[in-house]
């Protein structure tokens, strides 16, 4: 395993990691489950390779009531019994979101429909930014080789 290239860019610049932080707790008071965005969290980073933020997307889950089957199977979400129609819900919109160049159609209508469903605009627009913080810190750590358990 190669080592880490610098520390964390959102730790260097004076501010920036404070301004991430406050984000992450604007949309935890928006009313979407700590667990669902945890999920959504974990399934970004896992698309993504980032080890520190799989690790503490893990740790995240089990403290906000996933399961150990949730946690351990998220990766595989569709074949499993163990998420409900919400959380499935916002994992297809995590997926969609974060594999935004993967189909002409980023988020296509039924991915969109289906977390409509179970989420207010509020709480979608909490879900959406959770994603873009998740991605913005996955962006972050990857390049420059974050490793897990070093925060």
């Amino acid at each position: 395993m190669s080592t880490e290239r610098m520390p964390n860019p959102a730790a260097l610049i004076p501010g920036a990691m404070e301004a991430l932080m406050a984000l992450t707790g604007a949309i935890a008071g928006a009313g979407v489950s700590e667990r669902v965005l945890a999920l959504s969290h974990l399934r970004a980073s896992q698309i993504n390779g980032c080890g520190p933020c799989v690790a503490g997307g893990a740790a995240q889950a089990r403290r906000h009531g996933a399961g150990d089957n949730q946690v351990d199977a998220v990766a595989a979400w569709r074949e499993t019994p163990w998420f409900s129609d919400e959380e499935r819900a916002a994992l297809a919109l995590t997926e969609s979101v974060t594999r935004l160049a993967d189909r002409p159609d980023a988020v296509p209508d039924h991915v969109w429909d289906l977390a409509a469903k179970h989420f207010d605009h509020k709480e979608l627009a909490a879900l959406l930014l959770n994603i873009a913080v998740t991605n913005a810190f996955n962006r972050l750590n990857a390049p420059t080789r974050q490793q897990a358990g070093q925060w």
